[in-house]
């Protein structure tokens, strides 16, 4: 036995033999070397993942460790945004619970209603109440399905009637129309200006209705207000949200007295306005009219070829001020319904178009807006 270089005990040559031995063998302390199998998958383990698996030679992979530290973070990170949510907007969670934002999902993807023929015999579904915003006016409304503006006014049919060919009814339908439109949807009448397009179609022979008409426009009253044939507001109180307005009916042409052929239509005209000074506050203004036109034949009565008479018109408009009188509807938004007065007359639902109106002189409760 020798010494190593340092001066401690080399090892013996029947030492170093043993060794070597067990080294061949796979026993004893010597290091052992992996297998060809074993190289292998460990080549195959490398590829595969991209790293080295545990194993002989490596440890855990520090990514492996990392991750899940990662995740926790993330998800707290997110429910700390949930919660600031709500916090700022808790009518998201309220919505969700009370079925109202699926209300709404479903009614925004609901198809426009058909046109409607005759006059419904029920009012519309109800739905989850729910206020109309800036974005959404109609939001909650029935009206919501109705189809926008003038395409709401969609006429029947002419056909003779009343010894009048089809041509001069589907004339007259035509003019009723243009009368609807230009007393309840042109931005002119709206804003208050005066309705000369639609007062241009009414027979001027009718006794004392323009005169009258044009008494209520210069001096109205409470009871004498042009607003019982025209939709106007103050434009330095109101305007309009958007420049839709929904409108759902139906017309009819009928006989009258001999010679006389009767246009009979039944209108709802849903407004959504705001306060003229801004804001959030957003009021929908239901306007129903039913009015009956007449055309007459020359031949037996005086009228003006072409143009309108009216036989009769009634009316009644929901979330206004009932006394108005300066020629204007007032929309009753939430900081006017506590100074208001208590409604007196009976509670109507303003989208149930089965009903007729009631001349009604008391003030009445509006069942939905």
């Amino acid at each position: 036995m020798g010494n190593n270089d340092n001066g401690t005990p080399g090892v013996s040559d029947e030492e170093w033999a043993r060794f070597t031995e067990q080294a061949a063998q796979g026993a004893g302390d010597a290091p052992r070397e992996p297998s060809a199998r074993a190289r292998m998958v460990t080549a195959r383990l490398r590829a595969a993942q991209g790293q080295e698996p545990p194993g002989w030679r490596t440890g855990p992979a520090p990514r492996e460790r990392r991750r899940p530290t990662r995740l926790k973070a993330a998800a707290a990170v997110v429910a700390i945004a949930a919660l600031a949510l709500i916090a700022v907007r808790p009518e998201l969670v309220i919505d969700r619970i009370t079925g109202r934002t699926e209300a709404r999902e479903d009614a925004a993807k609901a198809a426009p209603l058909p046109a409607e023929s005759v006059r419904p015999t029920a009012a519309p579904p109800s739905l989850p109440p729910d206020r109309p915003t800036l974005q959404e006016p109609f939001r909650g409304s029935p009206a919501l399905q109705w189809a926008d503006g003038a395409a709401g006014i969609e006429l029947p049919a002419a056909t003779p009637v009343a010894g009048m060919s089809a041509e001069t009814v589907a004339d007259a339908l035509q003019k009723a129309r243009q009368f609807l439109v230009a007393s309840n949807l042109d931005p002119a009448t709206l804003r208050g200006e005066r309705p000369a397009s639609a007062i241009a179609l009414l027979d001027p022979r009718q006794p004392d209705l323009l005169k009258d008409v044009e008494q209520y426009l210069k001096a109205p009253t409470a009871q004498d207000t042009p607003v019982l044939l025209f939709t106007r507001f103050d434009p330095n109180r109101v305007k309009p949200v958007g420049d839709v307005v929904k409108v759902r009916g139906s017309m009819r042409a009928e006989q009258g007295e001999p010679g006389e052929l009767l246009v009979v239509a039944d209108y709802t005209f849903v407004h959504p306005v705001t306060p003229a000074t801004g804001g959030p506050d957003v009021q929908r203004i239901i306007v129903r009219r039913q009015t009956t036109f007449a055309l007459l034949d020359p031949a037996r009565w005086e009228t003006t070829r072409g143009r309108l008479q009216l036989r009769a018109y009634h009316s009644e408009w929901s979330n206004v001020e009932c006394e108005a009188a300066d020629g204007f509807l007032h929309p009753q938004f939430t900081a006017d319904l506590a100074a208001g007065g208590q409604p007196t007359g009976p509670a109507v639902d303003p989208y149930d178009r089965s009903r007729e109106i009631k001349d009604e002189k008391a003030c009445g409760t509006v069942t939905r807006s």
